[in-house]
């Protein structure tokens, strides 16, 4: 015999006289039983998984996990009670008092049964529902504190509840008809032979197929009525489930074997879509049909698509593949292929954006400008691939949005940051589960045409690993040559990219791979001066603000001198991020004000601005005067902007030693050894006057200490810090300079020039000394810039200290 054989004959022995263990299944006793059981405050708890016992009810109870075996034996042994509760998640193997539910049932292991397949079975009769208030220990099983929770039972002379009772028999005899599970005889007598109206409601509870969600749920129901009618109502929607189920068999009846079984199948496959109003694979297909019929597209491609849509037709659609093969389908028809928006390519109109939504980057503009008017001669030219690079901040990705917006296409956006899957540029083969196209074409897809600008955002930051190379795999994406042909792992055809105008973004150039810095034309993007910061703040940052904080533009008003301040002492950074956030704050405590008292004006001098921000982050290099000898004002050229430092000298007597101080990097300290080794070398520079190098030890140290420089860029302040020391002469007032040295006297040019010089007129500084060959770049710089210096060009090391070292 089989287990559930074993277990059925044994429940269906448990009648009244076979064992006094066991309660009657039917009479008063059960009533009796349930309302006045002797219960204890505490009980092991035995949680089921998909299980719910009833009071009254007897049923087996397969045990698998140890703490349940040992609870279930010790309680069989000793005779004691058990709370018998279910679990919420049937996958939770080590459930806790919230896994629980909060309404079990008190019952008594009648038998232990050990089975032919090893197995343990417990043979279980509910007594009375309770409360689980708490789970007192888990070891070596749960032990829980318990509340009994009574039933609410109707009148005696209720005859509604009485009718519920006749209605719950006559729809489980019809249940039990149309499934067929248990004899009808046999069915029968069972249900008319119950005379408890409690028990008959637990009985059918139980022993009916629904979800053990819904048994719970009726257990915990207080009122026996209300019980009654609930189980009504779940048993009716079941009888209709079962007839509906019954009556799609019979129109699909046919002989079953072996070799009918799958025709079956299918023909109740196809019943049941009669019913629901068709064929959803001929409704798919014609869909697809109507669309690819609107498809502008190449011969190849439409005849690909004609095979896949011939291939999806004889698929099953209950097949996993069915669905694969829709979706690549749809994917193929989602695409734009040859729909192209049309290019606004008149220039005033593109430079006017260009200028509304950025401000300075003039020779940035100029090549963008470029770029579109060969577009505009060359009709069918390929779009340029460019890549801004720059610091953070600056405007890159903005960049290319308005770029997009002046010549009127659809902008499609990838970060790259962090990627490191091939299979993301190329996408992935439809083998495999979960495969989809690349993100250019779903960003393609997304844009809806096949020329949008594309802006690849952070390609400096792709990582390659064990799953490939996503920058080899942009070699195709970004190769004018091969990009009209790039081909997608998913697709498996081939797409023409040449009309998308790539945009890149990138911080380091050095982590791009050299192929691929190669097919992209580099424009730089350096940092905002103050000027220029000062003006986008005023142009773009605080009305964009001002509208994020829902503030009137006559309700706060920043002047330029607290700009500048917000700039100088609150951010240092090449772009204005921080200063875009250092203004939402300040409108921020705008907002408060003006919701506090309504009328209510807010102007930010700098004083407040101060008051609003805080403590000062930063502190910008003042002039300090070149005051005593061996005091020299030098320009530094930074990530966030120009900045003056300070060289300072000392000689003391010695062997001729130099020291070095000031977090000094090694270009930095190359340039100190030139600029001594030359003055040994060249003692007739100094004059008869001069003390004596090698008799003396030279310090050169830079102000701050803590913070690194390094660079050729000071090699003439050194020399100059040097010469005045040595000779007691102080440096001229008000002079800066900057340049690299070589060891034959000569000052070659150094780059930053634009940041070096609006650092030095901020600092205060009259006059500069620059090499000859810088003066292109300071062509360059606008004229109100420069207006107010002195510039000074030199080519050799003499000029300089005849210019900085005057003998009066």
């Amino acid at each position: 015999m089989t287990n559930d054989e074993i277990i059925s004959n044994l429940v269906m022995e448990s009648t009244p006289g076979d064992s006094q263990e066991f309660l009657p299944i039917t009479g008063e006793e059960v009533d009796q039983a349930a309302e006045h059981p002797p219960l204890p405050d505490t009980v092991p708890v035995l949680p089921l998984r998909n299980t719910v016992l009833f009071p009254g009810v007897i049923i087996p109870i397969n045990i698998g996990r140890e703490k349940s075996l040992r609870l279930v034996r010790d309680a069989y042994k000793q005779g004691t009670l058990i709370g018998v509760i279910a679990q919420r998640d049937t996958q939770t193997e080590n459930p806790t008092q919230p896994d629980l539910y909060h309404t079990g049932t008190i019952a008594s292991v009648l038998k232990l049964l050990e089975m032919p397949d090893k197995t343990t079975t417990a043979i279980l009769q509910g007594k009375k529902r309770f409360i689980l208030d708490d789970v007192l220990y888990d070891e070596p099983y749960h032990v829980g504190k318990i509340t009994p929770k009574q039933e609410e039972r109707p009148p005696v002379d209720d005859r509604e509840y009485d009718a519920i009772t006749e209605s719950l028999k006559e729809i489980t005899l019809k249940i039990i008809q149309i499934s067929g599970n248990m004899p009808d005889n046999v069915s029968t007598m069972a249900l008319k032979n119950i005379e408890s109206m409690f028990f008959l409601i637990n009985f059918i509870s139980s022993s009916n197929d629904i979800d053990y969600r819904a048994k719970q749920e009726l257990l915990e129901i207080d009122n026996l009525k209300t019980r009654a009618t609930t189980l009504l109502e779940i048993l009716a929607r079941h009888v209709s489930i079962l007839a509906l189920k019954q009556d799609i068999q019979q129109k699909v009846k046919i002989d079953i074997d072996k070799q009918q079984r799958e025709y079956l199948l299918h023909q109740q496959i196809k019943t049941i879509q009669n019913e629901l109003g068709g064929n959803p694979v001929d409704q798919d297909t014609r869909e697809l049909e109507e669309a690819a019929a609107k498809k502008r597209w190449s011969k190849q491609t439409a005849e690909i698509f004609r095979k896949e849509l011939a291939k999806l037709a004889r698929q099953n659609p209950s097949a996993p593949d069915y669905a694969l093969q829709y979706n690549y389908l749809k994917e193929l028809i989602e695409l734009p292929w040859e729909h192209y928006s049309k290019d606004n390519l008149d220039l005033r109109r593109a430079a006017r954006v260009l200028d509304e939504d950025h401000y300075g980057l003039e020779k940035i503009k100029e090549r963008i400008l470029e770029h579109l008017a060969v577009i505009k001669l060359k009709k069918n030219m390929k779009s340029p691939i460019l890549c801004l690079y720059g610091p953070p901040g600056v405007g890159k990705t903005s960049l290319g949005k308005s770029i997009a917006r002046a010549l009127g296409r659809k902008l499609a956006r990838v970060s790259l940051g962090g990627l490191h899957d091939e299979a993301e540029i190329r996408g992935h083969r439809r083998t495999y589960i979960g495969a989809m196209p690349g993100r250019v074409i779903r960003e393609i897809k997304k844009a809806g045409t096949s020329n949008p600008v594309f802006i690849l955002d952070e390609i400096d930051k792709i990582r390659q690993d064990h799953q490939g190379d996503p920058q080899s795999a942009l070699l195709e994406v970004l190769d004018p040559e091969q990009n009209t042909t790039f081909h997608d792992n998913y697709l498996d055809l081939d797409y023409d990219l040449s009309r998308v105008m790539f945009i890149a973004t990138a911080n380091d150039l050095s982590t791009i791979a050299p192929p691929l810095r190669d097919r992209m034309e580099i424009i730089e993007m350096t940092g905002y001066l103050l000027e220029e910061k000062r003006e986008i703040a005023k142009k773009h940052l605080i009305p964009r603000q001002l509208q994020n904080h829902g503030l009137a533009p006559a309700q706060l008003t920043i002047n330029d001198a607290a700009i500048d301040t917000i700039i100088d002492k609150y951010t240092r950074e090449s772009g204005v991020r921080g200063l875009d956030k250092a203004i939402a704050k300040i409108a921020r405590h705008a907002a408060r004000d003006i919701a506090t008292d309504p009328g209510s004006i807010t102007r930010v001098p700098p004083t407040v601005a101060q008051r609003i921000l805080g403590t000062p982050i930063h502190a910008r290099e003042r002039y300090q005067d070149n005051q005593p000898p061996g005091i020299v004002t030098g320009l530094a050229w930074t990530a966030v902007g120009g900045e003056i430092l300070h060289v300072e000298s000392s000689a003391s007597p010695g062997k001729g030693n130099l020291t070095m101080t000031g977090s000094l990097g090694d270009i930095m300290k190359e340039s100190a050894t030139l600029a001594l080794q030359y003055l040994k070398a060249n003692p007739d520079q100094l004059g008869a006057a001069a003390r004596d190098i090698n008799a003396h030890d030279i310090h050169i140290h830079v102000p701050a200490g803590a913070v690194p420089k390094d660079g050729p860029s000071a090699g003439i302040t050194i020399v100059t810090s040097l010469a005045s020391t040595l000779t007691g002469r102080p440096v001229k007032k008000a002079l800066a300079m900057t340049g690299e040295i070589t060891l034959r006297g000569k000052i070659l040019p150094v780059g930053g020039i634009r940041e070096k010089i609006l650092a030095a007129k901020r600092a205060g500084i009259k006059e500069i000394i620059l090499c000859r060959e810088n003066r292109e770049d300071i062509d360059e710089i606008k004229k109100e810039h420069t207006r107010g210096l002195r510039i000074h060009y030199v080519s050799t090391i003499p000029q300089a200290l005849a210019i900085a070292l005057p003998p009066d």
